[in-house]
């Protein structure tokens, strides 16, 4: 089972939107997929169900007196389940600490074997819960906007990452970074170069382009990929999501020479769906 923390120190880089786009795409290609909503806004939790529960559910699961897997419902992706954000977790955050960011490393330790993949959309903020949800999980994703203002954030979740491989979690690998919202313009192919150059193979071959689409998707209660299941935007998520199965790193697959194997992926997954 594959735990992926997904996480920008900032609001407004398409985490969520990366979150959901992901999870609903993993559905479609057949993976028991979990999201977890720790983000007490809860963007997720009314994005594909019927926003953040107003009980202590999640506080409960991370202070040991619940189980975590007790919340997940199914969301209204198909093959995805959900666990809602919990508004109780903005004080918690703020009185709790480090007993909390404990609690969060627990509970994902304590998940049933019952999905391939679970999903964390994380607070925009390098927090106890986002710095927690590093700690439980094996793999962090960081999404930011084809912007140079968002650029700075990248190298703030890095630099966590590195402190918390040194002393909490050896194994937290950094499976990509995802340029979301790219459109034509000089300065968002700029960005993307200068992030490549920088960071060379950590940025993610797949973009996501920007597209009224996702927030129109977001507004019906629906993943980009069942709302427009045919637009550009879609077929970014479903390119991007192949890619990322691609990177899991208890995986080892041979790379087709000229071609990488994530792109032959992709084309027999899509192939079976059609």
């Amino acid at each position: 089972m594959r735990t992926i923390a997904i996480i920008n120190r900032k609001g407004g880089c398409g985490k969520t939107s990366t979150a959901v786009g992901v999870a609903a795409t993993l559905g479609e290609f057949g993976h028991r997929t979990l999201l977890i909503d720790l983000d007490p806004q809860g963007s997720a939790s009314w994005w594909l169900g019927d926003g953040p529960i107003d009980d202590h559910g999640q506080l409960d699961a991370f202070l040991g007196t619940r189980e975590l897997a007790a919340l997940a419902a199914p969301s209204r992706a198909d093959g995805v389940d959900l666990i809602p954000a919990s508004s109780s977790l903005i004080t918690a955050e703020r009185s709790l600490q480090v007993d909390l960011a404990l609690g969060v490393i627990r509970a994902l330790e304590r998940l049933p074997a019952a999905w391939d993949e679970v999903l964390i959309d994380c607070p925009p903020t390098l927090g106890y819960l986002g710095s927690a949800a590093m700690c439980g999980a094996r793999e962090v994703i960081v999404p930011t906007q084809a912007h140079a203002i968002d650029v700075p954030g990248i190298e703030s979740v890095i630099a966590e990452m590195d402190r918390i491989r040194g002393r909490l979690n050896p194994d937290i690998t950094l499976t990509g970074i995802v340029v979301e919202r790219m459109n034509r313009t000089n300065h968002a192919r700029d960005v993307a170069v200068t992030l490549r150059a920088a960071h060379g193979r950590d940025v993610l071959e797949e973009t996501i382009r920007d597209s009224i689409r996702v927030p129109e998707a977001a507004a019906a209660g629906m993943a980009v990929t069942a709302y427009a299941p045919g637009s550009t935007v879609a077929a970014d998520f479903r390119a991007l999501t192949t890619e990322i199965i691609h990177r899991d790193p208890s995986a080892h697959p041979d790379e087709a020479e000229g071609q990488p194997a994530w792109r032959g992926l992709f084309d027999r997954l899509v192939g079976s769906r059609s």
